[in-house]
């Protein structure tokens, strides 16, 4: 049996504004098993990214963390001090931040930057030995030792991307977060950045949770998927289940609207658009778009349950 690596359990994150709380993330729970690929999938506000930030336990005012735990090794990140976070990261759980142009200082060389992290952790660390380690990390994905004497906007958007996969590794975590890593980047490009994540996260035997909106993307590189709407998971299976057949019609409506070479015609859509996270409708937060809505659909909310081995569904149909 496949152990797990993190367990995410009833993750609550609300935005505090003058109008209300927005509850980003709604009782979110789910587990990443060891050296397995998950994805995290959602349309533009359905709050994967701020899920995936307060796993770290990143999330800024007005964002806070309501209630949930977070549990790694047997630890809730969730109750631990700052200083008791800043160990953690890198070495045990890490983050490719989405944008490499935003995330890396242009005005320091790589080889600090990347080194800042070594010794954050061991302050004993000589330079020549954290240059050494930050020669290698980038080796690992592909670039030249050299690249750690470049500053970030001597790098193509490809190369900073991977700079910020050598950064996630070199302490080599458990747990690796990565936030929509190929956005901006062209589709050649992408491929390359996504094989170099699959080759490193298969090196450390590490657990990896991949944060989009690509379904595409999804099927090529994760093992298990879950799709969120409205701050809820709404489907969890694996990555092939999914797409042959899924369940939630959500989760079909968002497969259908995949491009195929096959048909031919106009794409299809999701009719309406996603609600407002401040006033979400009555019972589940799909009804007023999903074309097998029931009665009950308009006043009781569903909640995840597993409807086949390793298929959990929030919905009334089930």
């Amino acid at each position: 049996m496949t152990a797990d690596a993190l367990t995410v359990r009833d993750l609550r994150v609300h935005y505090h504004t003058p109008v209300g709380p927005i509850k980003a993330v709604d009782g979110v729970s789910f587990t990443v098993h060891e050296s397995e690929r998950f994805g995290l999938v959602g349309e533009s506000g359905s709050g994967k990214t701020t899920a995936a930030f307060a796993i770290l336990q990143l999330t800024k005012p007005p964002a806070r963390i309501e209630s949930g735990s977070v549990m790694l090794d047997g630890t809730d990140l969730v109750r631990l001090s700052e200083d008791e976070l800043r160990s953690k990261r890198f070495s045990e759980i890490a983050l490719i931040p989405q944008g490499a142009m935003n995330s890396l200082n242009p005005v320091i060389r790589i080889n600090e930057q990347m080194a800042d992290v070594i010794r954050a952790h061991d302050k004993s660390t000589s330079k020549a030995e954290a240059r050494r380690r930050v020669g290698d990390a980038l080796e690992r994905v592909g670039l030249k030792r050299e690249v750690a004497d470049k500053f970030p906007h001597e790098l193509s958007g490809g190369m900073k991307q991977r700079v910020c996969i050598a950064m996630a590794i070199t302490l080599k975590p458990k747990i690796i977060v990565a936030d929509e890593p190929t956005s901006a980047l062209d589709v050649v490009t992408q491929r390359q950045v996504m094989e170099t994540l699959a080759s490193v996260q298969k090196m450390l035997g590490a657990s990896l949770i991949l944060v989009g909106h690509d379904m595409g993307l999804m099927a090529q590189f994760v093992d298990r998927i879950g799709v969120m709407y409205a701050g809820r998971l709404v489907e969890v299976a694996p990555v092939a289940d999914l797409f042959q057949e899924p369940l939630h019609p959500y989760s079909r409506l968002l497969i259908s609207s995949l491009p195929s070479l096959e048909t031919k015609g106009n794409f299809k859509g999701i009719p309406g658009i996603a609600p407002s996270l401040r006033r979400l409708p009555p019972g589940c937060p799909f009804n007023p778009r999903c074309p097998s809505a029931m009665p009950q659909c308009t006043t009781i909310e569903p909640t995840l349950v597993e409807v086949r081995p390793g298929r959990w569904v929030s919905c009334h149909l089930y």
